[in-house]
């Protein structure tokens, strides 16, 4: 089966979307897109990839799968060239035969005529007894998912309605994917998953287990984190594992106090200064990102100037800016709106603060040495995460390069 796959959205869909590719057998012609609900904006773009693929390749079968179709199945198998819709729960048996061990072949499911069912919800039963989803194609920058769903109930989110509860793969699937990604080449891994910090038994010491059963394992990064959540194995990690990363990327949301309770998120402005301070106190060459909301309901103009304030107190270098997206069936979306233009005016006015402060940064590194990993067309990161370019080398090498410029958002390196 010849499956071309379409990803939006985070990393757990890439491995996700790697791992039901491979299942595939030949015979077939298959678009897999695999759809992202985090906001408003990532569901139409879901819509405007299904459009374009049939378009494109009108003979291939459209294959939707992700958070937007567990969501709003009908409306998706509703669109011209779509062929079946797979909830969550099923994702990962869509194309599975009995060649893949673990995996048990799903039933058929919604299409576009003889529906059997329209999943609605997502099950508790997802990912039992399956391979743990990784890959990234073409890359040898490698995901593993380790955890999905979620417990928590942030007022402005609906992927938890979309994941279910959340649920941790077991060590053994975890250490077996890890090994599975570097037979195929692959020379960074880096753990995802929907809150990878509430993986249980703690997320520092899964790390701690899986660097000591996989000695090949020389690169290890991990997705976002939600500060309070992060247990003390990592934290002594982060201190003394120069196999991990230095680089962090925390959900925080906002910073202010009352837009974090109205976002019934379980940090304060203090909790999310005091955890980057530890981070940085435990690996003082640490870099932080952050994800962002800008234009939440009832913010004010000194609500703003909080969150911008925080780039500074967290010394954010990678800020990820959502305007606010009123999401179906979630709290946020009942309370009092703003206009949509001062949403995107407050978060084109947070981007461009933490462009700059990223271009400081980025010029400050001129002059020093870092260690990087060359992913495709001499490009690549750093261990900070900053992006190098590097022209004449080759995927998948690493080693101490010296930084020569910064163009515009790219490092010149060459070889130290």
């Amino acid at each position: 089966m010849n499956v071309e796959t379409i990803t939006l959205g985070c990393r757990l869909n890439f491995a996700e979307s790697e791992t039901i590719a491979r299942t595939a057998a030949p015979g077939e012609d298959w678009i897999l897109v695999n759809s992202c609900a985090v906001t408003n904006e990532a569901v139409r773009q879901t819509r405007q990839a299904i459009r374009r693929a049939h378009r494109d390749r009108p003979s291939a079968q459209i294959l939707v799968t992700g958070c937007a179709a567990e969501l709003d199945a009908s409306s998706f198998a509703a669109m011209p060239g779509v062929s079946r819709v797979v909830g969550n729960a099923e994702k990962l048996r869509v194309f599975a035969t009995p060649r893949h061990p673990g995996l048990e072949p799903g039933p058929a499911f919604l299409g576009t005529a003889g529906a059997r069912r329209i999943p609605g919800q997502a099950r508790d039963d997802e990912w039992r007894d399956v391979m743990a989803p990784s890959g990234f194609h073409g890359h040898v920058r490698s995901f593993v998912a380790v955890q999905t769903g979620c417990d928590h109930r942030c007022t402005f989110c609906s992927i938890w309605q979309a994941r279910g509860r959340s649920r941790s793969l077991p060590f053994e699937l975890i250490r077996d994917a890890t090994a599975r990604e570097i037979d195929r080449g692959a020379k960074e891994i880096v753990l995802t998953g929907v809150d990878i910090t509430d993986y249980e038994g703690g997320i520092g010491t899964l790390c701690r287990r899986l660097l000591a059963a996989e000695p090949r394992l020389r690169r290890l990064r991990l997705s976002s984190l939600d500060g309070v959540e992060m247990d003390d194995a990592l934290f002594e990690l982060i201190a003394g594992e120069p196999r991990l990363l230095p680089h962090f990327h925390l959900s925080l949301q906002a910073g202010d106090d009352l837009i974090l309770k109205r976002m019934k998120r379980r940090h304060s402005r203090a909790d999310a200064v005091r955890t980057i301070e530890r981070i940085k106190r435990a690996r003082p060459d640490a870099t932080i990102g952050a994800d962002l909301i800008a234009g939440f309901p009832t913010e004010t103009e000194d609500m703003v100037m909080n969150s911008l304030k925080l780039l500074d107190d967290c010394d954010v270098i990678a800020a990820h800016i959502f305007p606010f997206s009123p999401r179906p069936d979630t709290p946020a979306a009942r309370m009092p709106q703003l206009p949509r233009e001062l949403v995107k005016a407050r978060a084109a006015r947070l981007r461009q603060a933490a462009a700059e402060r990223r271009r400081r940064w980025l010029e400050s590194l001129v002059g020093t040495r870092l260690s990087l990993l060359i992913e495709n067309g001499g490009k690549g990161h750093a261990d900070n995460f900053a992006p190098v370019i590097l022209p004449a080398a080759s995927r998948g090498e690493t080693g101490l390069a010296r930084i020569t410029g910064c163009d515009g958002d790219r490092l010149t390196a060459v070889w130290a």
